[in-house]
């Protein structure tokens, strides 16, 4: 009995592995986001695929599942496909969530490529602040009347995320020397909840866009 018993034990063990090792791979969770402020409007390809058709300045796609592994992704003013502004690879893993961002002006386009945090911890909230004016200088956040919550936050900089109660707050963008640049009125921070704060747009007239980043 005792040896029918390993068998079996070693039985279930090797299928087990067998079953791991032929499992479909776990995709990548893929937001877009168009953050350049004076690009036309954009057609975005993944491995020569259409993935987002006309996105136009302050665009944020919901997360769009791509498989892991290393990919090209392309854009190309929307409607054509003749020459990409921007041509870049891209390695993601499985199972993990990516704001995939085009930044600067027109002349000078980029991407950012970082990745994103979909879960707070039980009860609380989490934010970030991910610079992307282009000629706008160094930042500091703070919720008014209270400390700071990121400081010295310069161009392409996305910061780690800062946990907080939930609530309402209303935060406060002035440069480091406290000049204020922008006021965003009081808005509820929900519990459980992860979001980014992106300030957009060129430094005569900045905006912010507050994203979710939870599932």
């Amino acid at each position: 009995m005792k040896k029918l018993v390993s068998v079996s034990l070693v039985f279930l063990f090797l299928f087990s592995c067998l079953n791991n090792a032929y499992a479909a791979p776990q995709e990548a969770k893929v937001r877009i986001l168009h953050a350049s402020p004076d690009a036309q409007a954009v057609d975005v390809y993944i491995d020569n695929k259409a993935v987002v058709s006309g996105a136009k300045f302050k665009d944020a796609t919901k997360y769009l599942p791509i498989a892991s592994g290393a990919h090209k992704l392309e854009i190309f003013p929307a409607g054509t496909k003749d020459k990409a502004i921007i041509s870049r690879e891209l390695s993601l893993d499985g199972g993990k969530f990516y704001t995939l961002a085009a930044v600067n002006k027109l002349n000078s386009l980029e991407l950012i490529a970082v990745e994103d945090t979909t879960k707070a911890p039980k009860g609380k909230t989490l934010v970030r602040l991910g610079h992307l004016s282009p000629d706008a200088p160094k930042v500091d956040v703070r919720i008014k009347k209270e400390n700071k919550l990121f400081t010295g936050v310069a161009f392409k900089d996305i910061t780690v995320y800062q946990q907080l109660k939930p609530g309402k707050y209303a935060l406060e963008i002035t440069t480091t020397d406290g000049k204020k640049i922008l006021d965003l009125p009081r808005k509820k921070f929900d519990k459980n909840t992860v979001y980014s704060i992106f300030v957009v747009n060129n430094a005569n007239k900045p905006e912010v866009l507050l994203l979710v980043d939870s599932k």
